[in-house]
């Protein structure tokens, strides 16, 4: 009884020793992942911020040029007949969009569906406005057309203040 007495007063305070020690560097450890974490973390900021806000830039750019008002003086011909220039300005559009696709990555999904919007309504616009012309139309006839249809709002602008609002939001 006196050995047993005499092992567990060796046995109970290194127990001791070595629970403390195990939770002290435990919490140690814990605390090290987590401070490493919090570091990961604002150096990836640090490198996606610019690369966000350079999509941001892209997203608003994208929209400038697919807006009805820019992008018929940007393929205005006047050789070119409606079903030609209405061809020419769908390739812009979808070239455009597929161009900027992958900025998606960077931007808020409801955003992202707003942009989508933007584009099919300028799409829409070019359809709507070629549909309502003759075989003999010429290009500048649908340009005219799709100018009178976007001169009221734009396709685009709602898209573009979602746009802005998310930036400001973030920045």
């Amino acid at each position: 009884m006196n050995v047993l007495l005499h092992i567990l007063g060796f046995t109970i305070p290194s127990l001791i020793v070595f629970l403390t020690a195990f939770f002290a560097i435990k919490h140690f450890v814990e605390n090290d992942q987590k401070k490493r974490l919090l570091e990961l973390k604002y150096q990836s900021r640090n490198v996606i911020t610019p690369i966000r806000l350079q999509a941001y830039e892209r997203m608003a750019m994208f929209l400038e040029r697919i807006e009805p008002n820019q992008l018929v003086y940007r393929v205005n011909n006047q050789e070119l007949t409606a079903y030609q220039v209405q061809t020419l300005l769908l390739t812009t559009v979808r070239s455009e969009f597929e161009h900027n696709l992958s900025q998606q990555v960077y931007l808020s999904p409801e955003l992202w569906e707003n942009i989508k919007m933007a584009k099919e309504k300028v799409v829409n616009v070019i359809n709507i406005s070629a549909g309502g012309l003759g075989d003999e139309a010429t290009g500048t006839d649908l340009i005219t057309n799709i100018l009178q249809h976007v001169a009221e709002q734009s396709p685009t602008e709602k898209a573009m203040m979602e746009l802005k609002k998310e930036i400001a939001i973030f920045y």
